[in-house]
This record gives structure tokens, sequence and C-alpha cells, in this order.
């Protein structure tokens, strides 16, 4: 073997400098601890990029006060994902309704409650939402003509006789209930076709209470007054 030559095992590799008629091991590593040395690198840098995953998505859930779009972005993500025909979305028109509380399934004018706008702001943020996603949604309260006004100009009425009297072609309905309930409201949104009433996708989510105020002391619940104790 010549000088500075490397003789190489399964087991160990072994380095031999010869000088001469003397053959003198410089170095031996044994690959098992090798080996071991690099599983163990590799398991610790996997638990740091899972603290630091984890970490973000703490980090990426905003408070709730003034973060509908948020919630409302969540809500869409799963409905429009039961929908079966997204591949051919654009060929269907969508009106999407207020949402309604589940028991008189009706908007109600009187109502205290902190989330007493949640189902007109839903109306309006799935509206958002399904165009973003590639979906159109045809808005019913569009009026024939601009309504020019003294203080501003419009093209939005709830008054039927500014609005078009012929179908629109509407294929889904997007519509939903409201279930309060301390400290926010279940929401539970549906994809409805218009011909069969089929719901033809769901879904559900928790809307806390302070998404449009802070915590009040003070709230009613079925006409009643209740005062909330500080902590």
């Amino acid at each position: 073997m010549a000088k500075g030559e490397f003789r190489y095992s399964r087991t160990t590799c072994t380095c031999f400098e010869r000088d001469g008629l003397n053959m003198k091991r410089t170095d031996k590593i044994h690959f098992r601890w090798l080996v071991g040395v690099i599983v163990l690198a590799l398991t610790l840098s996997a638990c740091a990029k899972g603290v630091t995953r984890h970490t973000n998505t703490l980090k990426s859930t905003p408070p709730p006060l003034g973060n509908i779009e948020y919630h409302t972005s969540v809500l869409a993500d799963e409905l429009f994902a039961n929908f079966r025909h997204t591949s051919d979305r654009q060929q269907y028109r969508f009106a999407v309704a207020g949402f309604v509380p589940v028991k008189s399934l009706q908007h109600q004018v009187n109502s205290q409650h902190p989330l007493m706008l949640l189902g007109h702001q839903l109306e309006q943020g799935l509206m958002t939402e399904a165009s973003r996603r590639g979906f159109i949604p045809q808005d019913y309260k569009i009026t024939n003509d601009i309504i020019i006004e003294k203080t501003a100009d419009r093209v939005l009425s709830r008054d039927t006789q500014h609005l078009k009297k012929a179908g629109l072609g509407i294929d889904f309905y997007v519509t939903g209930t409201i279930t309060e309930q301390k400290n926010g409201a279940i929401v539970n949104a549906r994809v409805i076709h218009v011909k069969t009433k089929d719901v033809v996708a769901a879904a559900t989510k928790f809307f806390p209470d302070t998404l449009f105020w802070d915590k009040e002391m003070v709230t009613t619940r079925d006409g009643m007054i209740y005062r909330t104790s500080a902590k």
C-alpha cells in the first residue's frame, strides 16, 4: 500500500499512512456512532420545525373584534369545499340571502344580541367569498336603473318596484340559520338547489359575540336583562 493510501472496510473507515516499513493508524470512526449522530440531528431539526409550525398556527388566529371577515372566510372554506360542482362552477349562478335566527326564521328588528347584525353581514361577506373562489353570485337587490336622490346615487334597493321582475336564472341559494348562545352564536350555512330544494353543501361554525363590539356587562336574553359579573 503506497503512502497516503486509504483502506475501507464495511464496519469501519480506517486510514493508514505508510512510511517505509512502518504503518501508522491515524483515525478510526465507527459508522454506527456516526449514523446515530445524524439521526439525532435530524430528529431535533424535525421537532424544532414542528414547534415553529404550531407557534405560527396559534399566531395566525386574529382576535375576534373587527375580524368578521376572517371567520366568514373559514366558514366559506368548509361550505364551498363540500360543493360538488366545483369543476364547472362558472356555469351556475348563486344568490346569497340573509341568515336568520333559527327559532323565528326572520330578522328580529328589536333584537339586542351582540350579533344582531351577523345575518346581514354573512349575506354580504359570503357573496364576496363566493366571488373570490371563482363562483358567480348574483345580487338580486340591484335596481333596473341608477336611482338619483338628493344626497346620493344608488343601485341597491329593497323596493320591489325598482327591481328586475323577470327570472334571474339563479341555480343555487346560499343561506343559513343563526343559533344564539352564551358568548356567541352557531352559524349553519347551506347551499340549496333552487329547483329540487336539495342541500348540496353545508357548513357549521361558531362566531364569538365580540366580533362587532367589546364584551358588555349587561345583556338581554329572551326579553330578560342579565348582568355579567366582572372577573
